[in-house]
């Protein structure tokens, strides 16, 4: 694609030594061919498999979810075409409901990109869209580009809220959770999915697509393209999670971490940029309601927009989200 499809400061990437990596760069990646642990949608009641995946990984992958092939493949060639427009004219098109962004995966809760201080060192090689599933409906596209693609993203959102819900009360009964009391933590109405692209980068061993971070959700449900880059962390040792076609990858966020006493865990994980091919990855998260107050032994009571709001104090003063350790019981001395 066309460099000027791109944000100016990606344009000359290929060429680059600007970008510095921060020491993780030197981390030893094991590189299995499939370390992840799997997971069977219509398996979901018998437990066992969740309940490993989520307290020793934080992650699995999901199959015989349901979802057909052909959306996911819509998905991913309007992902490609949208992102093939210049630079400009995705600022422009991408209006409120939705918003776009680049440099980073941090946004205010009206979308708009958050930039951590500093200068070049600092940005994330990422570019991206954020949708807000339940306010599609008001978002009037004017390009036909962004129109189809909506539609495609509001058919998928469906699909995801429904899942959402099945991987939540699966979890919920794993932990033995009150179903009813437990069920405002998870909201379909906050479901949003961010559409990501990252540039290929030459000088790919010392530049990040995303930092190392946990998501703020309380699951996150991912495809990727072909192209690999996703890693996470597990006993101190970071794993790469390779695309298989017609398979989803979901992640465990911060607050279902807090839901289950850190019983489940919130996995750590990063992108890493390619230096032969972009990449592509469309990711649905989704929070617990508003004003669901989320209650544990190992937090103070707390609700998602008392954590969004501390997520975005820090990373404006301290240039990072610190998480939940903000919202930690301080352990009697």
């Amino acid at each position: 694609m066309a460099s000027e499809s791109y944000p100016p400061p990606f344009r000359s990437l290929n060429n680059s030594t600007q970008i510095v990596d921060s020491d993780e760069k030197a981390d030893r990646v094991h590189d299995l061919e499939d370390p992840i642990p799997l997971v069977d949608l219509q398996s979901l009641k018998l437990g066992k498999q969740l309940g490993e995946a989520c307290e020793q990984w934080g992650i699995f992958r999901l199959v015989n979810h349901g979802v057909p092939p052909t959306l996911l493949s819509q998905l991913q060639d309007h992902a490609e075409t949208f992102f093939s427009l210049p630079f400009e004219s995705k600022q422009s098109l991408i209006t409120s409901p939705l918003s776009y962004f680049w440099g980073t995966p941090a946004l205010t809760p009206s979308g708009a990109a958050l930039h951590r201080k500093g200068t070049l060192e600092n940005i994330n090689l990422v570019e991206g869209f954020n949708v807000p599933i339940a306010q599609l409906n008001q978002f009037q596209a004017d390009n036909h580009i962004v129109a189809s693609f909506s539609l495609v993203l509001e058919e998928y959102g469906k699909h995801l809220a429904r899942l959402a819900t099945t991987i939540f009360e699966a979890m919920l009964k794993n932990l033995g959770l009150d179903p009813i009391e437990s069920k405002s933590n998870l909201s379909n109405s906050t479901g949003s999915v961010r559409v990501y692209r990252y540039p290929r980068c030459s000088n790919s061993n010392s530049a990040w697509g995303l930092d190392v971070h946990t998501d703020s959700s309380v699951v996150s449900i991912l495809i990727q393209d072909d192209v690999g880059g996703l890693e996470v962390l597990k006993d101190n040792d970071w794993f790469t999670v390779k695309p298989i076609p017609n398979t989803l990858i979901i992640n465990l966020g911060d607050m279902m971490q807090a839901i289950s006493d850190d019983k489940y865990k919130s996995v750590t994980h990063r992108v890493k940029v390619n230096k032969n091919k972009e990449r592509i990855s469309i990711c649905y998260f989704v929070f617990p309601g508003e004003g669901s107050v989320i209650r544990s032994s190992k937090y103070k009571p707390f609700t998602y927009s008392d954590f969004q709001e501390q997520v975005q104090q820090d990373i404006k003063t301290v240039g990072y989200k610190v998480g939940l350790e903000k919202f930690k019981i301080s352990e009697a001395v």
